[in-house]
């Protein structure tokens, strides 16, 4: 067990570790609630010794701390995805936004578009052979760790062991800070009415044996709500949350009938509870790839009948989709929508779904529009959209015509605003609705 002694001889206090990062560094950290809060901390706490360190990051979960006014001359943070805890700082300046196909973002590190200086990693503690795992973050976090010239790791031993593609030997890792706390935790969203209408919705488009890609909030949990009588559903998604695992231990979700990776569920990150956590761990039936193989669209198409389920901020009569800014305003990012919603038009049996409330504001703005707001970026362009839905209905848009797919818009548009699109559409198309 030779390497146990490589493994104590790369253990080294957080504070030596960050020293290893250098002014005019680039940074990847690991994503969402796999990010090694220990190695930031120490970081941001030894801010004086750097300068221009860029930050690279998609989903924080943590503080990020990096990217708060006052650090401007210490860090500059490179938003792929846009956060909660990063939207102000990109939208006043203070940070950088990339766009970027969550799929693409290995192949931007180890192609040189953003070369890795030195990746902050949280992995598993070591198994008998000295590999340690990525965990919940294997994504963009795993690519990353091996194309960086320094990997910094956490090794937590409260980090899950998954499997799959999840690896790495402890001689590949730089330099070694032990830890031991509980993971990030994203506990349930408050699912209401209209999310429930809209997962009823959604879930009458999902046969039994379709196998499911759910993004993340109340409306993708609601839709699982409504699924607890079908049958040997299958998941092939770059995450999942705990309204999965009810699922499967209802035995709706087996699994049984993919077309790729049958009986597994496959994905790129975690995004949950303990209890979720505790599932995952040393399981069997979950395999974590790199997002760069889970999101490639190609494999997606692998999955027959396979079902993508996102949601969006506006779409347009044209059947355009924004799903990442409101107006010029950076929110989120292109994340792996389109990604899936490729791929499962590619597939056999696929169908792609965009989901939303039909009002933001409480109400007071329609999220169906005559055309998107000024400067708002389209994410899924029409020639890619396939169903929109809302609490009032469903909207298949693949294969109409415009004046067609407006007029199908317009029916599930929020009563109050039908009367002003009605009059978009006829100014547009010269015609009565």
């Amino acid at each position: 067990m030779e390497w146990r002694e490589t493994y104590k001889s790369k253990i080294v206090t957080p504070e030596e570790a960050v020293s290893k990062i250098k002014s005019g560094d680039r940074v990847v950290t690991g994503h969402a609630c796999g990010e090694p809060g220990i190695l930031l901390r120490a970081m941001v706490d030894n801010k004086d010794q750097y300068k221009d360190v860029e930050i690279v990051h998609m989903v924080a979960m943590g503080g990020a701390e990096y990217a708060q006014p006052g650090m401007e001359e210490h860090f500059r943070h490179n938003a792929i995805f846009v956060g909660g805890s990063t939207r102000e700082a990109v939208n006043s300046g203070r940070a950088d936004f990339t766009t970027c196909f969550f799929s693409e973002v290995p192949k931007m590190f180890r192609e040189g578009f953003l070369p890795v200086d030195v990746a902050l990693v949280q992995v598993s503690s070591p198994d008998e052979n000295g590999n340690c795992s990525f965990g919940v973050s294997v994504d963009y976090t795993k690519p990353a760790a091996e194309s960086a010239k320094i990997v910094i790791a956490e090794v937590n031993d409260q980090m899950p062991r998954t499997g799959g593609d999840t690896l790495i030997n402890v001689k590949d890792l730089d330099y070694i800070v032990e830890a031991s706390y509980p993971l990030i935790e994203l506990h349930p969203p408050k699912i209401g009415d209209v999310e429930r209408a809209i997962g009823e919705n959604c879930a009458s488009l999902i046969n039994d044996g379709d196998t499911l890609q759910l993004g993340i909030g109340a409306i993708p949990d609601a839709v699982l709500l409504f699924l607890k009588d079908k049958k040997d559903l299958g998941i092939h998604s770059e995450m999942i949350s705990d309204g999965v695992v009810e699922l499967v231990e209802a035995g709706v979700i087996t699994n049984k009938k993919k077309s790729l990776h049958p009986g597994k569920t496959v994905v790129s990150f975690i995004m949950g509870t303990k209890k979720l956590y505790d599932y995952i761990n040393n399981n069997p039936d979950v395999e974590m790839y790199p997002v760069d193989y889970v999101n490639n669209p190609v494999v997606v198409a692998k999955n027959d009948n396979i079902i993508s389920i996102n949601s969006c901020v506006q779409v347009d009569l044209m059947g355009q989709v924004c799903s990442e800014s409101i107006g010029d305003k950076q929110i989120s990012g292109v994340g792996g929508q389109v990604d899936f919603v490729r791929g499962a038009m590619m597939a056999k049996g696929g169908k792609s779904i965009i989901a939303m409330p039909s009002t933001a504001g409480r109400g007071k703005v329609s999220r169906i529009v005559s055309r998107l707001d000024d400067g708002a970026t389209v994410t899924t362009s029409r020639n890619d959209v396939d169903y929109i839905v809302t609490e009032y209905g469903i909207a298949r848009l693949r294969g109409k015509t415009l004046r067609d797919r407006a007029k199908a818009l317009i029916n599930i548009a929020h009563p109050d605003f039908r009367t002003e699109l009605i009059e978009s559409f006829e100014k547009k198309f010269n015609t009565k609705f």
